[in-house]
């Protein structure tokens, strides 16, 4: 019994891996229509993002490790930690609005920048991602500014250096096109096959004799072929004419003679 169960799934799966190679021509069409939609979409309709980076150095000469009684590295986790959280504080952010003279909200200003550390440094890498290149700059290197003030004042320490200004990206980061054009195709093939699919398993009528026994558990004892009415139409139409082709040529026989 668990054969012939297995036997079943395997010849469905065959079923289903016949019916996408008869059907691949629209698989790859439908692949390559979704891979072309997305290209001209990633290309006309999406703002080109540019990218900057400032960075900033932690540790500075006025801080006093004996004082925290913290380990060098610790010190800078925490620091680095809190550094974080004050970059994009409120007074911070309006500031830098303020400053550049932007019509933006400070959960605008928020969106468009992004405060990381690289693993084992004290290095706090403030990146903005906005549509103008020189207007990327400009942010991060404002926030750089801002920033290093507001930190010094809060912290009672000197200001951190500005190890790298931001740079003015020539070509942007995003959106990725080649990315892009790969995902739509993949999803336009997913697609296609899933639908080709589905509509064969929701399709339940019987096609041939194979579907007769498989389904009604019936032995088919013979095939009756049909016809369309039109095609059946036609094939007797040719036959009289045939017919009466030849019986007028049978008539002028007769006449010559």
């Amino acid at each position: 019994m668990e054969h012939d169960t297995n036997e079943k799934i395997e010849i469905d799966l065959k079923e289903l891996l016949y019916l996408i190679r008869s059907k691949i021509w629209i698989v790859f069409l439908t692949g390559i229509l979704a891979a072309s939609g997305a290209g001209l979409v990633s290309s006309f309709f999406i703002t080109p993002i540019y990218t900057s980076t400032t960075k900033l150095y932690i540790l500075n000469k006025s801080t006093s490790l004996t004082d925290l009684g913290l380990s060098d590295l610790q010190l800078g986790t925490q620091l680095t930690q809190d550094y974080m959280v004050l970059v994009k504080s409120r007074p911070v952010v309006s500031q830098v609005i303020e400053n550049l003279g932007l019509n933006m909200t400070y959960e605008e200003m928020v969106a468009v920048i992004t405060i990381t550390n690289p693993s084992n440094t004290r290095i706090l890498e403030v990146t903005a991602d906005y549509p103008d290149s020189y207007l990327a700059k400009k942010i991060v290197d404002e926030f750089a500014v801002v920033s290093s003030s507001r930190i010094a004042k809060i912290m009672d320490t000197s200001e951190p250096a500005i190890v790298e200004e931001g740079f003015m990206q020539p070509y942007p980061s995003g959106p990725d096109i080649k990315k892009n054009i790969l995902i739509g195709g993949v999803f336009g093939i997913i697609l296609a096959g899933g639908v080709i699919i589905a509509l064969y398993l929701l399709d339940d009528t019987i096609k041939d004799s194979e579907d007769v026994e498989r389904y009604l558990g019936l032995n088919t004892l013979g095939l009756i072929p049909v016809e369309s009415g039109a095609a059946k139409h036609a094939e007797v139409d040719k036959r009289k004419r045939k017919r009466r082709q030849k019986r007028n040529k049978q008539s002028i026989q007769k006449g010559r003679r």
